[in-house]
């Protein structure tokens, strides 16, 4: 069955994929002092017409730095490279250090008012140090987000509570020896104690390394879960539906192979998911 589905997903991603990816990505400076200098992505075919959804992705400490063309290693917009199609605003911006939910948020206002934007269809994914990220900002920022998946991560924020606010998926491998499972875990808890956890979804991936979790970011499902969510869904249930498990990760990455081997060696020159596993 899953030799069958691979197959059908092979089948797929040859229609899918062109050596250039559909539509706009270009760098941004930081719109104000101190703030983070970011990617953009836009969609093929976007003339402002139609409202679109936005994903925020926030990269990992590896990343961290003032040069941009390194968020490029993996990721959103590596996928997008390498044929993910992606129907929504993409911002990927880079921190020098750590991730101020705070600035974030002045980002996706500027993009808000710079683009014709689906408020209600606000996303939010990162891992390891983007993992924090981004439970931070939703945690800080619920009624903004529709929804959020943190890999890896953990969080700052001393109350958990607004993480209880939006539908949220936590995922962490258990073999992961740079950022310890224990760091989702004392999340989870946080909001089971509380009984905040109704929208909340959490996995934890036996023997899965820090580095595995990136393969997440180059599956479908992962962007359909997202997607499924909206602010202006009553009650603003939680997708169930959708699974990552050990083996859909690992079939993400026959599928890059695949995807690398379509776009041609000139796309190939490296391994985004060879890349995470070094930076544990």
């Amino acid at each position: 069955m899953k030799r069958f589905l691979f197959m059908a997903v092979a089948c797929l991603l040859c229609c899918l994929c062109a050596r250039a990816y559909e539509g706009s990505m270009k760098t941004h400076d930081a719109i104000a002092s101190g703030g983070y200098q970011f990617w953009i992505y836009t969609p093929g075919g976007y003339d402002g017409s139609q409202a679109q959804p936005v994903v925020i992705f926030l990269h990992g400490r590896s990343l961290c730095g003032h040069n941009l063309q390194a968020v490029l290693r993996y990721g959103t917009l590596d996928a997008i490279k390498r044929g993910m199609v992606m129907p929504a605003i993409v911002i990927a911006p880079q921190t020098p250090g750590s991730w101020n939910p705070r600035k974030v948020a002045d980002l996706l206002d500027w993009v808000e008012a710079n683009y014709n934007v689906d408020t209600t269809r606000v996303y939010v994914l990162g891992m390891s140090l983007g993992g924090y990220g981004t439970m931070d900002l939703c945690g800080t920022y619920p009624g903004r987000i529709a929804a959020g998946m943190a890999l890896c991560g953990g969080t700052t924020l001393r109350n958990v509570d607004g993480l209880g606010e939006l539908p949220f998926w936590i995922l962490h491998g258990t073999a992961d020896r740079a950022v310890g499972i224990n760091c989702s875990k004392t999340v989870v808890k946080q909001l089971q104690d509380d009984g905040k956890d109704s929208r909340l979804r959490f996995d934890w991936l036996p023997g899965a390394s820090h580095g595995a979790l990136a393969r997440a970011f180059y599956l479908k499902d992962t962007y359909d879960w997202l997607f499924a969510h909206s602010l202006a869904d009553p009650g603003r249930p939680v997708e169930r539906e959708v699974n990552i498990d050990n083996d859909i990760l690992n079939m993400a990455y026959s599928e890059l192979r695949l995807l690398t081997r379509l776009v041609g060696e000139d796309d190939a020159d490296e391994n985004p998911l060879e890349y995470q596993e070094q930076q544990k």
